[in-house]
């Protein structure tokens, strides 16, 4: 059995069984009870059991080892990646792919159109249902691989062919109604391209997904991230097509939500920042399933410096930490939530004793219809700040980098580190998501700490 046929074993946590009879990593987990593991998701299926049959391979050699456990008793096993053999890619040719629209250059990671239903259920990814066969369909069902969140686009079948860049897309409808019979849920997004699926277009297909809940349990609607590499001859929606979106997809949610209890459609954050209207209060953010989508993270935002001003004004901030030790400071961010942050870090200053200045950076890597915090390159913010006074600290958004153990490791769209921006500019830099993160760096130590991506929003996982 060769080792592409397994996991490759990252971590063995001390506590875990797989600790007790030997695993090490560099170890390939090969197979559990007979069955050849293809990603994580067979590796959690199959390791259900009390007992486990595991085949090892090390260094060339296969190793067989016998398990009785408790169900609650762990392997402890973590893998260099989900997935144990070849990501699927997508095969749709959709004019306004993001990713599509990324210049040449960049690295791999970024430029993977990934359409795997096994990475839509583990972390979240949409996917379009183009490019299942008969045995993903049975071991959806098998394994229940639920939920799955799920591009749709539009519901009329010849349009969304026309939007995937796919002649032989499936009907999308027909495809949710199966995965409803299997007992999956899904999670929904339209991404609305002004001209092919807006207006009557999208009315349609909101009420054709409204038909299929519960199995379609929510919809985000997104408008449309163009680049300036794109090559579509699309255009991207004006405030005013965002405010008329708006209201429809307020007349088309409300009977469901009077009928589910609950709210079924979520126009994204970016739709009311474009429309400049409000966001909804947090009682209309009853799930958190589209939050990954720029879904609530501005709510989350406004909540946040609503707590952390009355404490700030209760004098209770002041009296636990002092005032600042810094004169000034700089907080960073996308040109889209800019007007919202600014007078939040005027305040916060004043209250701090700080000389708090918003930065709103305009994206030249990607282009100006790119606003998000989160598309920010290292380089822009550089140049945007180049012959400020940026005070004695710098406040990026938290979503500028990627993911990664530390800070320390974490790295922007053009992979410059936290030091490489520091060494720059000569002074400290910490990375924010809400403003009390702010408030803790500039109060020194303790404060609120509350990790959340509201100072951008991601689009980036659109398809």
């Amino acid at each position: 059995m060769p080792a592409s046929m397994g996991g490759v074993v990252s971590v063995v946590r001390p506590e875990g069984i797989g600790a007790e009879v030997g695993i090490e990593p560099g170890d390939v987990l090969a197979s559990v009870n007979g069955h050849r593991l293809h990603d994580v998701v067979d590796y959690q299926f199959y390791t259900s059991d009390e007992r486990l049959d595991l085949v090892v391979e090390r260094a060339g050699e296969l190793h067989s080892i016998a398990i009785e456990r408790d169900l609650d008793e762990d392997l402890g096993l973590e893998f260099c990646s989900p997935l144990f053999d070849a990501l699927r890619e997508c095969s749709n040719q959709c004019p306004f792919c993001f990713v599509r629209q990324m210049p040449r250059g960049m690295r791999r990671t970024l430029c993977l159109r990934d359409d795997d239903y096994r990475l839509s259920f583990l972390t979240g990814n949409y996917i379009t249902l183009t490019n299942l066969n008969e045995a993903d369909w049975k071991r959806i069902g098998e394994q229940r691989l639920s939920p799955l969140y799920v591009s749709v686009h539009a519901t009329d079948t010849a349009l969304r062919r026309r939007m995937l860049g796919n002649a032989e897309a499936p009907d999308v409808l027909a495809q949710l109604r199966r995965l409803g019979d299997l007992g999956i849920e899904v999670n929904a997004q339209i991404v609305v391209v002004p001209g092919w699926n807006d207006g009557e277009a999208l009315q349609r297909s909101i009420a054709d997904l409204a038909g299929l809940w519960p199995t379609v349990c929510s919809l985000a609607i997104v408008p449309v991230g163009l680049t300036r590499y794109h090559r579509g001859g699309l255009r991207v929606l004006t405030p005013e097509e965002a405010r008329e979106i708006l209201t429809l997809v307020d007349e088309c949610g409300a009977p469901l939500r009077h009928r589910a209890g609950r709210t079924w459609v979520f126009p994204s954050d970016e739709m009311y920042l474009l429309a400049g209207v409000p966001v909804p209060d947090a009682e209309f953010y009853d799930d958190d399933a589209q939050r990954e989508n720029g879904v609530g993270l501005v709510r989350e935002l406004l909540d946040d410096w609503t707590a952390l001003r009355a404490d700030l004004e209760s004098g209770w901030a002041r009296r636990k930490h002092g005032r600042s030790q810094d004169r000034r400071a700089t907080l960073v961010c996308g040109t889209l939530i800019a007007p919202v942050l600014a007078p939040m870090a005027t305040e916060l200053g004043a209250l701090a004793g700080v000389d708090l200045q918003a930065v709103p950076v305009e994206n030249v890597f990607f282009g100006a219809n790119v606003t998000v915090s989160g598309l920010l390159t290292g380089a822009d913010v550089v140049a945007a700040l180049r012959g400020r006074d940026l005070g004695e600290r710098v406040f990026l958004p938290d979503v500028m980098f990627a993911p990664g153990e530390d800070d320390a490791h974490r790295v922007t769209l053009d992979e410059l580190r936290l030091e490489d921006l520091a060494a720059q500019w000569g002074v400290a830099v910490s990375l924010a998501g809400v403003m009390s993160d702010v408030a803790s760096s500039l109060l020194a130590k303790g404060g609120r700490r509350r990790r959340a991506q509201s100072l951008a929003g991601n689009p980036t996982r659109r398809r």
